[in-house]
């Protein structure tokens, strides 16, 4: 069985890239290095899209409206990114546009909505709604921003497959950033029903 290359030690002279200064830097590695950097953002939402940073836009807000934290905040501002990416409830957040648009999603929120992320990050936040329930999620909003945050939201939602689903006592409340700033509005919950079952 052939020896595999190892490019730290036993890079041919063809690996190579022109000479910067004394440094001579493998062509593989690079290569390898790279793909190393794309697989593991691609397999690493929080990591993309602005999202560790929303993340901590979300769970501090959270924090201070609501009165206690919307998950354990263990670790650096990227381990809270992926736990709040793969926390087994939603959470989905939406910018400041005059028609905002939906800005994250977590894991579950993802696959509620049968959505990907390259589509939720084009969407307004106002189709993940009914045109017949648009006015109750408008209703919903200006009450939140009124009142900082509600918890007692009940309403229905529709997946991009046309799946309706019933959501029940969800929390929805502001967003500021890190400078105090409006910055949208997220939602949680962890209880739907799709309405073939209601």
């Amino acid at each position: 069985m052939p020896t595999p290359l190892n490019v730290l030690t036993q890079p041919s002279t063809k690996h190579f890239l022109t000479p910067v200064g004394e440094a001579k830097i493998p062509v593989l590695l690079i290569w390898i290095l790279s793909t190393e950097v794309e697989l593991m953002a691609g397999d690493k939402p929080w990591l993309q899209h602005g999202w560790t940073l929303q993340s901590q836009h979300i769970l501090d807000s959270y924090e201070r409206l609501v009165g206690h934290r919307l998950i354990e905040r263990l670790g650096s501002e990227t381990d809270q990114a992926e736990s709040l990416f793969k926390a087994p409830f939603v959470v989905v957040s939406h910018g400041t546009e005059v028609d905002p648009l939906l800005n994250y999603a977590n894991a579950a929120a993802l696959q509620l909505w049968k959505i990907s992320i390259s589509t939720l990050l084009e969407t307004p936040s106002r189709m993940t709604a009914e045109a017949m329930h648009r006015d109750e999620r408008a209703e919903l909003l200006e009450r939140t921003t009124r009142d900082g945050y509600v918890d007692d939201y009940r309403g229905i939602r529709i997946a991009t497959d046309g799946q309706r689903f019933l959501i029940d006592r969800a929390t929805v409340w502001n967003l500021t950033d890190k400078s105090g700033h409006y910055a949208g509005q997220a939602a949680t919950f962890d209880q739907w029903t799709t309405l073939d079952e209601v």
